[in-house]
């Protein structure tokens, strides 16, 4: 029996519907994953919502050029989180760093509070930061962060596991941190026996789409 969640990453609709049939728990969607994944459109969402039957969360992500948002990326991405809360969203994922690559609690906050009933999720944005144990601590403080995206600090998760521990052991019983980092249907039984986490992300993570 399978005892963590599956969630997997896409930008289309095709590899969303393929990623459900191959057994995906969890979508989590956005645009240009060549990118590392930017916000999508809302109407490739409304499909997928009435195509799907499992949680779908969504990437707020102005740009790639770096997580450190001026004060126009905040309001489109506060814009962006109004639009997308009329819909039936599991939730969004965001992040943001200071010029200092670390989390920055000011804009952090504006955004979850705009996202409030959604539940929210701190991406990869994490692993650039200085100590991302101790980032992971600033995050939990906050009760409307319902989970943190990492590999550990590294590009692999398999690379981060010795972080990735202790992350997992600091984590209140109900906060998501969910595993990342080249995680693929191949490996992530040899990850798992190693973290024993509940979840995991990955683009190939249910095969390849």
């Amino acid at each position: 029996m399978q005892e963590f969640c599956k969630e997997v990453c896409v930008d289309n609709i095709k590899d969303a519907m393929r990623a459900v049939d191959l057994g995906a728990n969890r979508i989590e969607y956005c645009s240009k994953l060549s990118e590392e994944g930017l916000t999508p459109d809302i109407e490739d969402v409304k499909y997928l919502l009435k195509n799907i039957n499992i949680p779908l969360r969504i990437m707020i992500r102005p740009h790639s050029k770096s997580f450190n948002y001026s004060e126009t990326d905040i309001s489109i991405m506060l814009r962006d989180i109004s639009t997308f809360k009329k819909i039936d969203i599991d939730g969004i994922v965001i992040g943001c760093l200071n010029k200092d690559d670390e989390i920055d609690l000011k804009k952090i906050n504006l955004l979850i509070e705009k996202a409030r009933p959604l539940k929210v999720i701190f991406h990869k944005a994490i692993d650039i930061t200085s100590d991302p144990l101790k980032s992971l601590k600033n995050l939990i403080k906050y009760s409307n962060i319902n989970g943190v995206l990492t590999s550990g600090g590294f590009k692999k998760a398999e690379d981060g596991v010795k972080l990735l521990k202790k992350m997992l052991d600091i984590c209140p019983i109900n906060f998501e941190l969910i595993i990342a980092g080249k995680i693929t249907s191949e490996n992530i039984n040899k990850i798992n026996q190693k973290l024993s986490a509940k979840f995991y992300h990955g683009k190939k993570i249910v095969g390849v789409l």
